[in-house]
């Protein structure tokens, strides 16, 4: 089986007159949608205008982006991909204009594009005068823009000491999954160390970056500093607030896996260093194994995802294996015409099958968005889990009907604790973002005052089901210094990826609507996408149905531990 993956159907090279000619289209693009909009053109040839635009920057974006995440020392591909920011910035200088020009159309005469101008006509009314919102745009560059860049080339090169060793603290955190506890706990005060160490420079960043996005908001007229994320994520507040009551009321049932987990280990309550310790005993997971494990699971129900899944290998989507030169984790962006591209670091275990099969949901996702204009394939975080979770929790669930006793308690633990990851620290962030939002207004935050609130939020959260805590989780996390409010969003995918999964197992004509939920889901808003299948997002009761999975688990591994 090939393990890269292969990118010549988007262009042979950066100097093939492919390339070179997708490049100068889409400058042309750009200058097309810029006079349009100075013309004041008919709604139509603005919205096809602003279509091709997305389409021609898709490819580019895609292999440029391919091309240096598989090896960070493709220079060529790294000045191309920062050339094509700087194109992207004249695309970024319009945005106010389209904005204003969206809103000052009738949404009845947009006809599959009705939200777009719907969301424009929200988002004028918290615009600044078009001037300012350049000049927001370009100081962001050296002001959120730059601290965020602190905070990850400052994070990239903090190291710790463990057991006699120097190394990245990316490293020290990965030793959180060793086996062995003293190993895990040595790793954990080897951490805080070294964070307290660059507490200083990590807290004016992260003041920095929530201080400017509160005089921003402010100017805009915003109510509060969480109102641009629910815009930005098609929710409303009703919705939110639901959520977090679904959440608030799981937390005993976290607990009680918390406590499963504590007692497997051998103690009476864990510490924060045990959060990621192993219990149960896997196996190795060839990748031609996985391949046919994920393909055959998934046709059980839904068979067009089963059909991406062979496609994405058998026609090279996939770039898998670890090596050196390549970023970590994994990540899955469309490249046109219904086809994505895959990064992974496979490792022969369930953990990287069931993450296979999360990246090629969103494969799924891409494929279902085809057919749609591409100006409306931009999906919300909140949507864009559901097929990924769909996919994961399918192949969790097979694996665990299959495995051994010891690695069915592994399989059940890591999806455990990825789950409360979602919900229960997840919370936790919402919590601790939500005050230093209301202290940031008032002044700047010290070191002190954010590791309280930290603490604070985490005592909210985990209760007392663990011991001890992690008060610079506010420096470990990025997501609070490159976007607000970048947590919740992911506890209402999990979720409605796991509602919309129970559905279909218990209804076979829902898994066939399935797809057309996941084409519609950059066209509506959640509340009203949700309503057309049944789903009511702004009650209880839809939130429990996900919870109700979860609930299965945890009963599940009371009984594989008794």
């Amino acid at each position: 089986m090939e393990t890269t993956w292969d990118l010549t159907p988007l262009f042979p090279g950066l100097e093939s007159p492919e390339f070179r000619a997708a490049w100068e289209s889409l400058r042309g693009r750009i200058g097309d949608l810029r006079s349009l909009l100075e013309q004041e053109a008919p709604l139509p040839q603005v919205l096809s205008a602003l279509d091709a635009l997305w389409e021609e920057a898709t490819p580019l974006w895609a292999y440029l982006y391919a091309r240096f995440s598989a090896n960070t020392a493709d220079e060529a591909a790294l000045a191309k991909l920062s050339e094509l920011e700087v194109l992207f910035l004249d695309f970024q200088r319009l945005k106010p204009r389209l904005t204003r020009y969206l809103a000052r159309q009738d949404p009845e005469e947009a006809g599959p594009y009705r939200l777009l101008v719907e969301e424009a006509k929200e988002e004028a009314l918290h615009m600044m005068p078009e001037g300012e919102e350049v000049l927001a745009a370009e100081l962001s560059l050296s002001g959120r823009r730059a601290w965020d860049k602190l905070h990850e080339n400052l994070t990239s090169q903090i190291t710790a000491s463990v057991d006699g060793e120097e190394m990245p603290i990316s490293k020290v955190r990965n030793l959180y999954f060793h086996p062995e506890e003293g190993v895990r706990k040595r790793a954990y005060e080897a951490e805080l160390l070294a964070w307290e160490r660059h507490e200083v420079p990590l807290a004016y960043a992260l003041n920095g970056v929530k201080g400017e996005a509160s005089v921003l908001n402010r100017r805009r007229g915003y109510r509060d500093d969480l109102e641009p994320s629910l815009h930005r994520n098609r929710i409303t507040k009703r919705a939110l607030l639901a959520l977090q009551e679904a959440v608030r009321e799981s937390l005993p049932l976290f607990r009680r896996y918390f406590h499963l987990k504590a007692k497997a280990l051998g103690k009476e309550r864990l510490d924060w260093w045990d959060l990621f310790a192993p219990i149960g005993q896997g196996r190795r997971w060839g990748l031609e194994e996985a391949r046919d494990f994920i393909r055959g699971k998934l046709a059980t129900l839904v068979p067009n995802a089963a059909q991406v899944a062979e496609k994405a290998f058998g026609e090279r989507w996939m770039d898998l294996l670890p090596r050196k030169g390549k970023v970590g984790g994994a990540y899955c962006m469309p490249r046109g015409g219904g086809k994505s591209l895959i990064l992974a670091n496979y490792e022969e275990s369930f953990e990287s099958v069931s993450t296979l099969a999360h990246e090629l949901g969103h494969a799924y996702h891409n494929f279902a968005l085809r057919e749609v204009p591409a100006s409306l394939r931009e999906v919300p975080m909140t949507l864009a889990e559901t097929a990924s979770i769909m996919n994961e929790t399918l192949v969790v669930e097979a694996a665990l009907q299959e495995a051994s006793p010891e690695e069915g308690l592994q399989i059940l633990d890591g999806y455990l604790q990825g789950a409360a990851q979602v919900v229960v620290d997840i919370h936790s962030r919402f919590l601790f973002e939500s005050w230093v939002f209301q202290r940031r207004k008032g002044r700047e935050l010290s070191p002190r005052e954010f590791q309280e609130l930290m603490l604070k939020a985490q005592e909210e959260a985990y209760g007392e089901a663990l011991a001890s805590r992690h008060p610079y989780m506010w420096a470990v996390k990025g997501h609070y210094y490159g976007a607000d409010f970048y947590n919740y969003p992911y506890t209402f995918g999990l979720l409605f990826g796991l509602a919309v999964y129970g559905e279909a197992k218990e209804d076979p004509a829902f898994a066939r609507r399935y797809e057309e939920l996941l084409a519609a889901s950059g066209m509506h808003p959640a509340r009203a996408l949700a309503a057309r299948f049944g789903f009511d997002l702004e009650s209880l009761d839809f939130w429990r149905k996900g919870l109700k999975v979860l609930a299965e688990k945890v009963e599940e591994l009371e009984r594989r531990l008794a």
